[in-house]
């Protein structure tokens, strides 16, 4: 991964600033993210993670504009995004950001190959051109050979695999998951991870993962530790090795 060089300030390509996002109005609103700041920078692998309830899922969702804020602005790659309206956060966010899901949405009457297709199609993209592109993101992630079955006959990893291969089919920048290991095995997660690793090294695409799997931190150029809505910590890499370490040092840990 390429490192910036000495003396130079390494510019994030998604920023907030006090971001509060509320559920609810009046005497029933709740503040679920409370002034959340946070830089995420390009080419790494940035791991949220934190308890069930902390506010991981619905900060993802905010950071890609599926989510409304409150209060702040959440800027990426240098557009604020959250004074848009929905439907010109939607574009941008088909042409910037790649999204993986914990379970794959299928469209079960089309194949493997016209599921990944499915993206560049909606975006008025020539059958045929859809398709080649299709059947190179599938060949980045090892799947090519599945291009005409049934997404509904794969095996939890290769559907995750598949469903990675859509998210990359439009070439974004940025690739979100969401919990994207938390029905597989320890070997198909272990795939996962190494295929963003991947990504990031020789696509130079900026990956941010929600898990509450500690011991993937010991892939992570950096993590967000969130609690009860707030970002407690922002851990670099060179901090998560002690982290790691005492993480390995307890039963059933990393």
């Amino acid at each position: 991964m390429a490192q910036p060089h000495a003396g130079k300030t390494k510019h994030d390509i998604i920023h907030l600033k006090d971001v509060k996002k509320t559920y609810g109005t009046g005497e029933q609103a709740t503040e679920i993210l409370h002034g959340i700041n946070l830089s995420i920078y390009p080419q790494e692998f940035t791991i949220i993670y934190g308890p069930s309830g902390s506010g991981k899922s619905t900060l993802l969702n905010t950071i890609i504009g599926l989510e409304e804020i409150r209060e702040g602005t959440v800027t990426i790659r240098g557009s604020v995004i959250s004074n848009q309206d929905e439907d010109t956060r939607a574009r941008f966010r088909n042409r910037n950001i790649g999204v993986v899901y914990q379970s794959p949405f299928w469209v079960k009457t089309l194949n493997v190959l016209d599921n990944v297709a499915l993206p560049l199609l909606i975006h008025d993209e020539e059958g045929n051109a859809a398709k080649r592109k299709a059947l190179e993101a599938l060949s980045h992630v090892g799947m090519e050979g599945f291009a005409k079955k049934s997404p509904m006959t794969l095996s939890g990893g290769q559907q995750q695999k598949v469903n990675i291969a859509r998210a990359l089919v439009c070439d974004p920048a940025i690739i979100v998951a969401d919990e994207p290991t938390g029905n597989l095995d320890s070997v198909s997660a272990n795939d996962i991870i190494q295929l963003f690793l991947w990504f990031i090294t020789n696509f130079h695409k900026s990956v941010i993962m929600v898990t509450h799997e500690l011991s993937f931190l010991r892939y992570a150029d950096r993590a967000v530790s969130i609690h009860d809505g707030y970002v407690e910590s922002v851990l670099t890499k060179d901090m998560l090795t002690g982290v790691v370490d005492n993480l390995a040092r307890v039963p059933g840990g990393a």
